[in-house]
């Protein structure tokens, strides 16, 4: 018996996720499908989204969305998000673009390992650090050069735009009893999380097993958007609240869109996420995970040597009962 409807294209038919349009954020409308794009109307009209180059889609409130909109995302591997108003909550996500679990297994396997793990926290912080040697310094050195560096950021770009800052300080629960550039700042920092999620998703990774910040569903995604903060969210946060904007969310969602579209930060993501996931502890990558795109469809049983079996066969003959 065939089944209904139109048939899922192929993993390997599918955008690329660093090859995607980074985020679309939608609210106060109706979602449905159109043939192979996602539709959005509100009274202003119809706007059409194509679903198969679509990399996440940020639904907030009052959002309605159809089954058959939903089944096309999946298909096509895009990642929904539902958040509240302007983006700044995040609720829940959608699916992976990965068939294999190769990603995740690396990722697991170097978070459970204590010198792994500590190797690929130096790594992330040596991104920020070009050219200097942090592989000696501790944890609790790098946290503070770390904390020098985004307060020495927030200092540059609060004289270059002529904006009174004190701190980071907002309420998740209350985004408008924050002061302009602190809105601006949720706003950007939100965008961001949700672009990583979805390519952290996207290839198959886990957002909760992080390796700097730890024991959050989200983890992982704060510790790769840490990586690009002070080159994307953080000036265009600043330029909006030093702008005249009256409505800072929308304002700093498109310009965070923009510096993205123009900085290609999917492809940085992405390549980011596999080189810090599979390399050793000795700086190589790692040849026990094959450097594929993590599309096959393939299902294997587990033996207790670390050796794999194939799935789905009836397996009795091999013992004796």
């Amino acid at each position: 018996m065939s089944i209904p409807g139109v048939p899922p294209p192929e993993i390997p038919d599918l955008t690329r996720a660093q090859d995607r349009i980074s985020f679309v954020y939608l609210e106060r409308c109706v979602i449905h499908r159109d043939a192979n794009a996602i539709t959005a109307t509100d009274d202003r009209g119809v706007v059409h989204l194509p679903a198969a180059t679509l990399s996440v889609l940020l639904l907030g409130p009052g959002t309605s969305i159809t089954h058959q909109a939903m089944m096309l995302i999946a298909d096509n591997g895009a990642t929904a998000i539902w958040v509240g108003e302007r983006g700044v909550r995040y609720y829940a996500h959608g699916r992976t673009l990965a068939k294999s679990s190769r990603i995740l297994l690396a990722q697991a396997a170097a978070v459970s390992d204590r010198n792994r793990r500590l190797a690929v926290a130096r790594a992330m912080y040596r991104m920020r650090f070009p050219g200097e040697d942090t592989g000696r310094l501790t944890m609790q050195q790098l946290r503070g050069k770390e904390g020098a560096r985004v307060r020495r950021c927030y200092r540059e770009h609060a004289q270059r735009t002529g904006i009174t800052w004190a701190q980071r300080d907002y309420n998740p629960d209350d985004f408008a009893s924050g002061d302009r550039i602190n809105q601006a700042l949720s706003a950007a920092h939100a965008c961001l999380y949700g672009i990583v999620h979805a390519a952290i998703v996207a290839v198959g990774a886990a957002p909760g097993l992080g390796f700097v910040h730890t024991g959050h569903e989200r983890s992982f995604v704060y510790d790769i958007a840490d990586l690009y903060k002070a080159e994307i969210t953080i000036p265009v946060a600043f330029d909006i609240a030093a702008s005249d904007s009256a409505d800072i969310g929308a304002d700093t969602r498109r310009a965070v869109r923009d510096r993205i579209h123009q900085g290609t930060i999917l492809d940085r993501c992405v390549r980011d996420i596999r080189n810090l996931l599979l390399t050793t502890p000795s700086g190589t990558i790692d040849d026990e995970w094959p450097d594929d795109d993590g599309t096959e469809d393939e299902v294997n049983l587990w033996n207790e040597d670390g050796t794999e079996v194939p799935a789905g066969l009836n397996h009795a003959y091999e013992v004796d009962f």
